[in-house]
């Protein structure tokens, strides 16, 4: 289309910020147009170089086949990949930048499936209309930098609105997973979805189920690593998706008793979670400082009330509402959800682990905890403790600024007495003063269960007493062992 002279000043900005790859960008055009084929930078890319931000990606549509399409990348770029052939796709890199060259499209969908059944295209303003949304659907001819924009993408970015090419009935049809991404830009972007994407969403949301669990996972950590996901969720969450995907989350909205006696959860969790992010250290910072965006501490902030619906209960005397043992609860439902939504073991188990121990600081109260108690807080949390600060820290939405203040105070105290028993003891691998050929020799016993007991109880002994020395320790093992009754048999 021919631009517009406020589109032209808009194309020159966005043109300079493409600068560093145009060389690339226009070499490669040429190549293709010298064989006779077109070439365009389409969707991300040309969205982000309209909004100032860096794309990681380099994304590009063509006329070519994809086997026209390899000969051309082979004798240009470093390497070469085929792995998208199926669905047209080419991948290459050349120096340091990865490009993806597709050939035009024109997918149909099965509607029950959702498996694309690809068939190719024979023109670029088709291949745009079949996108995901306007603000995706315009491209950059090269050589020439024509700039192509059919469906209004540059006029939603101005206004920051997403909107569909066409029908978002139909394009959510064809794709259910465009429902999952609307949330995800408006998460990522800070756009609102039109009133007409909204209400298609809402009605459609059931259609998500025909949808890989893997697929919607990767759409979700998407939407949640976002810099701001509250507006993301709230979406994901009012249209009905997140009862496909999540429920745990939409359930939080309990029901407020005519007193008004508890938090509204939902908000509660949605206010924890930006608290979190807020927390968050810089991405190259140290381990301790958590670098975000972290999935873990994000994860575990959202979920971490989850237990509450379950275990809610009203007191008898009338005098409010308690959740008692929802940590515990919250934690098996955290790993069962996960698990369904196919996260992988490792961060389901620190997910639902941070969910157990959130509420573990409340028993500090006026810091009236022993230094064991302090230890066993310190190896419960393992490598979770700089997150579980966090988490706990965020947990704190009161409106009531002298409680606030006065909680973190105590939090302050409890960092500065596992600090200083960090420095003298070594918590974060804490073992008993005696190793386990040691217990064995000292009392005479073989490896198997009765040596497990007594490393136990060493254990035990090392988180109440913390470092009692060598000599100690072997006197508690020998008055721990003349009550066992192993220990008349023993040789």
């Amino acid at each position: 289309m021919a631009a517009s002279d406020p589109t032209s000043a808009l194309l020159r900005e966005a043109v300079r910020r493409l600068a560093p790859v145009l060389p690339l960008l226009t070499e490669l055009g040429s190549r293709f147009a010298d064989a006779g084929h077109e070439i365009a930078l389409v969707g991300g890319p040309v969205r982000d170089a309209f909004l100032g931000r860096v794309s990681p990606d380099l994304d590009l549509t063509t006329s070519a086949s994809p086997e026209h399409t390899e000969a051309i990348l082979a004798s240009w770029a470093d390497t070469h990949w085929d792995v998208g052939r199926a669905f047209g796709t080419i991948g290459a890199r050349k120096g340091n930048q990865v490009i993806e060259v597709t050939t035009y499209r024109a997918d149909a969908y099965d509607r029950v499936s959702r498996k694309p059944m690809v068939a190719f295209g024979d023109n670029l303003l088709d291949d745009l209309a079949r996108r995901d949304f306007a603000i995706n659907a315009m491209a950059m001819r090269l050589p020439s930098l024509e700039f192509v924009d059919p469906h209004g993408g540059l006029a939603d970015l101005g206004v920051r609105i997403l909107r569909t090419p066409g029908a978002p009935e139909v394009s959510f049809a064809d794709d259910p997973l465009r429902m999952m991404r609307a949330a995800r830009f408006v998460s990522q972007l800070g756009f609102t979805a039109t009133p007409e994407v909204v209400v298609a969403m809402t009605e459609m949301a059931p259609s998500l189920g025909i949808v890989s669990a893997e697929r919607v996972r990767d759409e979700f950590v998407k939407l949640i690593m976002a810099p701001a996901p509250r507006q993301g969720l709230a979406l994901f969450v009012e249209t009905g998706l997140a009862a496909h995907v999540l429920p745990e989350l939409p359930a939080l909205k309990l029901e407020l008793d005519e007193h008004h006696r508890h938090k509204d959860v939902y908000e509660h969790s949605l206010i924890v979670l930006e608290q979190a992010i807020a927390m968050e250290g810089p991405a190259d910072g140290p381990a301790a400082s958590v670098p975000g965006p972290d999935l873990v501490l994000r994860l575990a902030a959202l979920l971490h009330d989850i237990g509450k619906p379950a275990t809610r209960r009203f007191e008898d005397d009338g005098g409010g509402v308690s959740f008692h043992h929802h940590e515990v609860v919250g934690a098996k439902m955290t790993a069962r959800r996960m698990k369904a939504m196919r996260f992988d073991r490792d961060t389901i188990k620190a997910v639902s682990r941070l969910v157990e121990l959130h509420l573990r600081f409340h028993g500090y109260g006026g810091g009236e905890w022993t230094d064991s108690a302090v230890r066993r807080y310190v190896t419960d949390a393992g490598p979770l403790l700089p997150r579980l600060h966090r988490l706990t820290r965020s947990d704190c939405t009161t409106r009531n600024v002298r409680k606030a203040r006065s909680l973190s105070r105590i939090y302050d105290d409890l960092e500065t007495r596992i600090a200083r028993l960090l420095e003298q003891e070594q918590l974060d691998a804490v073992r008993p003063e005696l190793d386990g050929n040691e217990i064995a020799e000292i009392l005479g016993i073989a490896p198997g269960p009765v040596l497990g007991r007594a490393y136990k109880h060493l254990l035990a002994v090392r988180m109440d007493q913390g470092l009692i020395g060598r000599e100690a320790a072997v006197k508690a093992l020998q008055a721990w062992w003349v009550d066992q009754p192993e220990s008349d048999s023993a040789t």
